[in-house]
């Protein structure tokens, strides 16, 4: 009786109950896995038909010498979490394979045998004829969940990190660049029916999404190369404090301005793009010194220095001549002008004319009534109207020449009317 519950493949006789693999389209077709590898067919069964896995769940995958007693039910469930959660993610993993298994107990079992073990070596084998370098896993492992370089977490507190919502094992942010990008994809499903013009709308979908995630790992790269989270969280505080002292006024003004070339290259080349430019702008005020040192005649650079502290000895002249001018000027204000300071008009002259009409003795209201009319006339003359000049009587023709004189030095006329 105790053999009636037992299952037998149908080609070879072998006992089945453990784990057999019945036909869905044969009726009571059910065959060991030795059988159903080599393709056994027996009546209308055909190898290519539909099949199902029957079994308890309890026999060992790897055989009685495999560490840790895995079955197979546990066995598919490690496969189907590392599809769903990525390689790494071995908490998850480990929760979906039940609350017997550990993550590390997870990790070690799939690195051991589907990694390292007989599967991996003949699926990944270490040296292959003309293999093309895998670009897209610079660790060099064989399973790598991103398309591109992984950075390593940001090195922040917690404080700091539930603050930006980032979460360091997975490089993420709770609120990511074009959070909605996802909707473009989430509602995509494959149809055998999908005429091509539909099919092609989905790839487009699908290649829009896959934009929108490259930019969205272009910013962070951008963010991380050039250390902005730092500047988020206020440390670049303490950095400004060690900020080299030679650092112009014009350098940081001139940097703020090519602050928006940061996302077009690295910081390392935005680095030296910026320390050219500051090389080439000494170098053209070095090259105008040395122009200027030709135009007055210095061929040499021995002659330079001569040349130099000549012309500071000049400066300096022209320092303390300016120094002795204002002196005097402010002396003259109490004494020079006591004659006209109390008329009409003072206040509307400048010092020269203040000089001018101190020393022709005239008045201010009447000095200005006297250069209005001039330059009235003048501008009648450069447009082409005959005007005739009708100065006041007090005008004598020496006052008059000296006015004419003073204004033309001045800019007021030109020399050809005066």
């Amino acid at each position: 009786m105790a053999d009636l519950g037992k299952k037998y493949c149908v080609n070879c006789l072998a006992d089945v109950t453990n784990l057999r693999l019945r036909c869905t389209d044969c009726p009571d077709i059910e065959l060991c896995p030795e059988c159903f590898s080599a393709g056994a067919e027996i009546g209308n069964h055909r190898r290519w038909h539909g099949y199902q896995q029957v079994d308890g769940g309890r026999f060992s995958l790897w055989g009685p010498e495999a560490e840790g007693g895995w079955t197979s039910r546990e066995e598919q469930s490690l496969l189907d979490a590392i599809e769903q959660y990525g390689f790494g993610n071995w908490e998850d993993m480990a929760a979906h394979v039940g609350a017997s298994r550990t993550p590390q107990e997870v990790m070690e079992h799939y690195v051991t045998m589907y990694i390292h073990g007989n599967l991996g070596k003949a699926c990944i084998p270490d040296n292959i004829p003309n293999r093309v370098t895998d670009h897209t896993c610079p660790s060099g492992g064989p399973l790598s969940p991103s398309l591109t370089t992984p950075l390593p977490p940001l090195d922040i507190s917690l404080a700091e990190q539930q603050q930006l919502g980032y979460m360091p094992l997975r490089d993420d942010y709770e609120i990511e660049y074009d959070q909605d990008a996802e909707k473009l994809i989430s509602g995509l499903s494959v149809n055998y029916d999908d005429e091509d013009v539909e099919i092609e709308m989905k790839r487009a979908h699908v290649d829009m999404y896959v934009r929108k995630l490259r930019e969205r790992q272009r910013r962070k790269n951008i963010a991380r190369d050039y250390n902005l989270v730092p500047v988020f969280l206020g440390r670049d505080k303490k950095d400004k404090e060690k900020e080299k002292p030679g650092i112009t006024k014009e350098e940081k003004e001139q940097r703020i301005r090519l602050r928006g070339l940061c996302q077009f290259m690295a910081h390392r080349e935005f680095e030296d793009f910026f320390e050219n430019i500051h090389k080439e702008r000494v170098l053209r005020a070095k090259v105008r010194e040395l122009q200027r040192y030709r135009r007055n005649g210095i061929t040499r650079l021995e002659e330079s220095a001569e040349y130099e502290a000549a012309r500071h000895k000049r400066e300096k002249r022209k320092e303390n001549k300016s120094v002795v001018t204002s002196k005097r000027g402010k002396e003259g204000k109490d004494g020079e002008f006591a004659a006209i300071e109390n008329l009409t008009g003072f206040e509307l002259l400048s010092d020269r004319e203040k000089v001018l009409c101190n020393s022709l003795n005239l008045s201010p209201a009447r000095y200005l009534t006297v250069k209005t009319i001039i330059i009235k006339d003048h501008l009648q003359k450069r447009q082409g109207i005959p005007a005739k000049s009708r100065l006041p009587s007090y005008l004598d023709k020496v006052l008059k020449k000296r006015i004419l004189t003073f204004l033309t030095e001045s800019g007021w006329i030109s020399r050809d009317t005066s």
